[in-house]
């Protein structure tokens, strides 16, 4: 489940950084940029701050999984 909320706000944050750049200021690239930089991150270093965020609010994972292994 944790792996889900994250794919879906990675998503999200993209979307809504690329609809700002067209109609607000073309600078919130750097936004899509930093959560492009922190996907990659996360596949080399197999650590996820998004995923350490949703433990502390208590979203449990099915299965024990990991979004990141």
């Amino acid at each position: 489940m944790r792996t889900r909320i994250i794919h879906a706000i990675a998503g999200s944050f993209i979307l809504i950084s690329l609809l700002l750049a067209i109609y607000v200021n073309i600078h919130w690239l750097w936004f899509t940029a930093f959560v492009g930089a922190n996907l990659l991150q996360s596949s080399i270093t197999n650590w996820c701050l998004m995923e350490d965020i949703l433990k502390k609010l208590g979203i449990k994972d099915k299965d024990g999984e990991s979004c990141c292994s």
